[in-house]
């Protein structure tokens, strides 16, 4: 095990060097820039405690401890906010209606189970093979598979993902 100091800026070498793509992999997870980032701030404050273990690939041990914590993150029940009958005033318009609109895939994914999500943003999102991504969930490989077919065939069906232009969209409805 390194000496504190060594520790220490080979640590920080790493959060330089992969932060920005660790957040990413965190946004895609959760889909809000404040979670993701307060996501990688607790995943990085474990991967520190545990540093002195990652040997070979660190980066794939802090990507298991995003998945980890975000999966843990929302077994717990959030007590944080109250419903209310009252709205309160309505906001300004900000002018992202027309972003919005290219968005159906965010609000599809956020509909797909999270551990399905997950497969999908660690296979296509981050680009890491069946194995990688078993791996970094702690599944087999036909699990992924399986996860990966199920998350398809939830996305083929979304509505916020169907073509109204689509020769087929009017026997969809249909039937």
């Amino acid at each position: 095990m390194p000496a504190g100091g060594e520790r220490r800026v080979d640590f920080d070498e790493f959060v330089v060097a992969r932060s920005g793509a660790l957040l990413r992999t965190a946004y895609l997870l959760t889909r809000d820039h404040q979670l993701a980032e307060d996501l990688l701030q607790a995943s990085l404050t474990k991967a520190w405690f545990a540093w002195g273990r990652t040997h070979g690939n660190p980066e794939a041990y802090v990507r298991k401890i995003i998945v980890n914590t975000y999966n843990s993150w929302w077994r717990r029940k959030w007590n944080g906010e109250l419903a209310t009958e009252e709205l309160p005033e309505a906001g300004v318009p900000d002018g992202t209606a027309a972003v919005d609109a290219g968005n159906d895939l965010w609000e599809a994914m956020g509909r797909l189970p999270r551990r399905q999500r997950a497969v999908v943003v660690l296979r296509y999102f981050e680009d890491l093979t069946e194995a990688q991504t078993a791996e970094l969930l702690g599944c087999s490989v036909g699990t992924v598979k399986s996860q990966t077919s199920k998350a398809f065939a939830k996305l083929r069906i979304d509505p916020a993902l169907a073509d109204p232009d689509h020769p087929t969209a009017d026997l969809e409805e249909t039937s």
